[in-house]
Formats: structure tokens, sequence, C-alpha cells
């Protein structure tokens, strides 16, 4: 008999989670699993990269601003009973928040329930999201059979924050590392996108407030102002572009910080960069540095969560910065100004890449599904 398991997580936009979450449950083994995926809206860039044998369920069609008040007005046990139809052997919250309450409805005991959290959430208030109150939030993650945490310091800061007794298991995100690999001998088809004449700084990510890229500018401006040449690329969309196009054109540096907008295949880009840089102001256990890594692109990550479990305690295999602009600042100045050193870390990359393959990834989250 396979293992029947249910996945809810809010959409498959273009985010971290959602996309770890394709790469999760496109390799667990469909021999022993019969695995179905569940959004509360059926949006998102993911959706279509999910095999065929992965089946996929939604409830509305389209999200909406203020949602998650939606998600609070009922209690956790009518959400679980309107929106999953019937009986898994194991159902998973993949993100934290409205999911998680939702999963907290369900009562059959012969179901196992697993909590996903992706992100440091240092505040009780934070990791409450979703819940009506702090209270009914320790309640539920309490209450879940397994809570996961994506890197070591994501677990403390949420178990500190909700002042939780109970043991937080940490498995790290799986990728695609064949198939990222694959992929990044593409050639990049963006006219914007020239490499070679000088040293090229990318990153990708969500255009928010959070993945600190205001930051990654100052510091870009001010390396140009003392004669560093570079440029620099961004990879996403999000709500803080317009914000950003604004002071990209009062610094007046339009043709060396360049906003590429979404891309389905980033690799090819990241893997043509001499620097991938992090300016995260918060994190779980960054995706996008771990294709970096695993691509053989030096990185620089601010000291956010996840950031020395990928790149060492002693920055074997990378640097890991102050989280402040200034700490932004030196590591790529420190980087840029050095060829060795990034041929040095170009080598520390692609061997710390290849601790994080799918194989080891995916075949701990199926013990944990078991």
């Amino acid at each position: 008999m396979k293992t029947k398991i249910l996945f809810l997580i809010p959409t498959l936009k273009h985010g971290g989670a959602e996309k770890v979450l394709v790469n999760l449950v496109n390799n667990l083994d469909r021999e022993r699993f019969d695995v179905t995926v569940q959004t509360l809206f059926d949006v998102g860039v993911n959706k279509k990269e999910l095999r065929p044998y992965v089946r996929y369920r939604s409830f509305l069609k389209k999200d909406f601003r203020g949602n998650t008040y939606l998600f609070k007005c009922f209690s956790p046990g009518f959400w679980w009973r309107r929106i999953v139809k019937e009986h898994y052997d194991v159902a998973v919250s993949y993100l934290e928040g409205p999911t998680s309450r939702i999963l907290s409805g369900c009562k059959d005991h012969d179901t196992k329930r697993i909590a996903w959290v992706h992100i440091e959430l240092g505040t009780a208030e934070l990791a409450a999201q979703g819940f009506r109150s702090i209270a009914e939030a320790k309640s539920a993650y309490e209450g879940f059979d397994e809570v996961v945490a994506v890197s070591k310091r994501v677990r403390e800061c949420f178990a500190e924050s909700l002042d939780l007794s109970r043991s937080i298991e940490v498995l790290y995100n799986t990728n695609e590392t064949e198939r990222i690999v694959e992929r990044s001998a593409e050639t990049p088809n963006d006219p914007r996108f020239v490499c070679g004449e000088v040293p090229t700084v990318c990153s990708v990510a969500k255009l928010m407030t959070t993945k600190g890229f205001d930051r990654l500018l100052d510091a870009h401006k001010r390396l140009l102002d003392e004669g560093i040449r570079h440029r620099v690329y961004i990879l996403g969309i999000g709500e803080e572009q317009n914000a950003l196009e604004s002071k990209i054109r009062e610094y007046g540096v339009e043709d060396s910080f360049v906003l590429l907008g979404f891309h389905e295949n980033p690799y090819k880009y990241v893997a043509r960069c001499d620097l991938y840089v992090c300016s995260s102001r918060r994190e779980g256990f960054s995706t996008a540095v771990t294709e970096a890594l695993i691509v053989g692109t030096p990185v620089v990550s601010t000291d956010c969560s996840g950031a020395k479990e990928l790149l060492g305690e002693c920055d074997e295999y990378g640097l890991v910065v102050e989280n402040s602009t200034d700490g932004i600042y030196s590591g790529m100045k420190k980087m840029l100004v050095d060829n060795n050193l990034r041929e040095h870390y170009k080598k520390a990359a692609n061997e710390r890449g290849k601790h994080f393959s799918r194989e080891k990834t995916a075949g701990k989250a199926a013990e944990l599904l078991l």
C-alpha cells in the first residue's frame, strides 16, 4: 500500500518555498507515495512544474488581498472539512500561517500531521501569523505530530518565539541538482544581460523588502563611486519594483543595476556571473544561494538564517557578512577586487553544492513522511 500524502500550501507562486515543494513532491518515490498538492488559491508559475503523477487541487480560483482574515473567520475544523475532502495518511502544511491553522483542524488520529517552517520568525506575533492569537498558534504547533524547520536558526527562532517545548526537526530543502546544472548550460537570451566586460553580480528573489535589494543598490552605488566597476543583475518580480526603479534612476545607474524580471531558468544567468549576492534581511534557508553553489558561482551572503549552514561557520564555502548595507558593501568589495579570491570560492562553491544533492535531501524527507 502506498502512503497517501497531502501537502497544503497557499499558492504555487514564484517563491522559494513553492519551488522547493515542487522539487520535493516530484522526487518522492511514486511506488511508495501517493501525493496530492492542495493550494488555497489556483495561481502560480510553479504549478506547471508538477509531474503528471502528482495530483493537484485548489480551493479558490484567485488570490485576493486580506485573505488571511477569511481563514480566521471560522474554526480550523470548519476549513479542514471544507477544503480537504478525504483521508490522508500524512498531511503537511508546507508553509507557516493559514495552512498550518487549517491543518490543526484535522482531528483524524490516523493522520500524521506535519508543519513545515520556512523562514526566520523572530517574534511571537510573526510566528502566529494566520492564527487568531499567539495562544492558538502555540497550541496548534504543540499538537502537531512533527514540526520541521529548514535551518537550525529557523528552528531556534521559532521555538523561542512561541516558547515551544516540543522537538523540531531540521530538514534542508530539496533541489533538483542535475536539472539545475543541465539548465545552467543553456544560453542566456535576455539582451540586457552582458557579461565579460566588467565583473558581473547577480541575485534571484522576489522584489520585496525582506530581500534587501535596496541595500544591494546602495552598496553598488558606493562601489561605483570608488571606481570599482561592475554590473548587478536582479532576477525576480514583486511589490518593490517601482521603488527600486525610482532609486535606480535617482542614482543614475540604469546601465549597471538591471532588473531582468522573472525568468523560468535563472540558472543560465547565475552560472555566468562572477558573484552571487544574498542581501536578505531575513531568510529561512536560501534556495537561490543553494542553487548558486550548485552551479559554482561564488557567494556573498548576509548573516541571515541558513547562511552559515550553507557557506560554513568560518567562510569555508563563501563569505558571510554583517546583515547591513556596510556588510554587503564590504563583502562585495573583497570579492570584486580579488580575482584569486573569487576563483577560490568558485571551486569551494562547486564542492559545497554536492552536499545538497537531490538524493540526500529527498531521501531524508521521505524518511520523515513514512
